[in-house]
């Protein structure tokens, strides 16, 4: 809730699988260590993330994987709150390379308040509900 933990930019054309996701959240796992007592993990529902060896893992390192309604990315905080400021942030910039994109992201993330990242998270339970009082169908603006 008070920032980002891990970014990382893919290597061109490359496909998130099972395999990649997996060692994105050791990466993820390996900052954490020492920093938290208990992780509250949210992810979506690509094939990916509900892959066997993802859930594996994720028991592996005891994190508390929150429900996810499927296909609502409104109850995404990277959708509805993070990418939304990136987009408008990144909007009409263009970058020579893939390290000057990389220190623009830095700066985006290092400049957010930690009140900005709790606006995200703690609007959370309020979006949850608003999508089980629709049956579970999907919210375009909440």
């Amino acid at each position: 809730m008070k920032g980002v933990i891990h970014w990382e930019l893919l290597p061109e054309n490359t496909t998130v699988t099972a395999e990649v996701y997996c060692q994105q959240l050791d990466r993820v796992a390996a900052k954490l260590q020492g920093k938290q007592d208990r992780v509250f993990f949210l992810h979506d529902n690509a094939r990916p993330h509900v892959a066997r060896s993802s859930r594996q893992k994720l028991m592996e390192f005891a994190w508390t994987v929150l429900p996810h309604a499927p296909y609502s990315p409104d109850l995404a905080p990277t959708d509805y709150h993070l990418f939304r400021s990136l987009a408008n942030f990144l909007d009409k910039k263009i970058f020579a390379n893939d390290d000057e994109l990389k220190e623009h992201l830095g700066q985006f993330f290092n400049q957010k308040s930690e009140e900005f990242y709790k606006r995200g998270i703690m609007s959370l339970p309020d979006r949850w509900r608003k999508v089980a009082d629709n049956n579970g169908l999907y919210i375009d603006e909440i």
